[in-house]
């Protein structure tokens, strides 16, 4: 079964019933670290591209950023520090590229892969990304917001996590100094 976009660009699906449900993304960085049983390859696949999906939501991806997220993937997936340099770069690539139409089909992806703790991580893991820079600025946090709603958190779960990281936030800070 061929996706929308490989019809598009004209590219070949290699038909595997386990990988029917993945998205070209997945499925893209899945062939680069082979090395890993395919279940593994799409949960961190899913993974990369969701954190690349909150750094890049204020429309670029801070060195800060590129480097949190190599660190939580090569923990992530216990990968090299090569293979996870090379699966940030696909991430973000295959984000700059398709992010608008891959972005809830990536997470869902991961939403139906991952178990409930695997999820939390996930969002601890976003927002520490957002905080690379020094700063969850109020875009990065509403993406979170999304991605966390897309894998089904509901608000108090939602708030608990972000409240671990209320000094990083901007909305925050910035009304802190108001009242300084």
């Amino acid at each position: 079964m061929k996706s929308f976009f490989s019809r598009l660009f004209g590219l070949e699906d290699v038909p595997q019933p386990e990988f029917v449900s993945d998205t070209e993304t997945v499925r893209r960085i899945v062939r680069e670290i082979d090395r890993l049983e395919p279940a593994q390859g799409r949960y961190i696949a899913a993974f990369a591209f969701v954190l690349s999906r909150v750094a890049n939501s204020d429309m670029e991806i801070s060195e800060e950023e590129t480097q949190r997220m190599e660190e939580v993937i090569r923990e992530a997936g216990g990968l090299e520090e090569a293979q996870a340099v090379l699966v940030v770069q696909i991430a973000k690539s295959q984000q700059s590229l398709l992010g608008g139409t891959e972005n809830y089909l990536v997470t869902r992806e991961f939403n139906k892969i991952a178990d409930r703790e695997q999820k939390e991580r996930l969002l601890h893991c976003l927002f520490e990304v957002s905080a690379a820079d020094d700063e969850i600025s109020m875009v990065e946090e509403n993406e979170v917001r999304k991605i966390a709603e897309e894998l089904r958190f509901d608000h108090h779960e939602f708030s608990a996590i972000r409240s671990k990281y209320n000094e990083k936030r901007s909305l925050l800070r910035n009304r802190s100094e108001l009242w300084r």
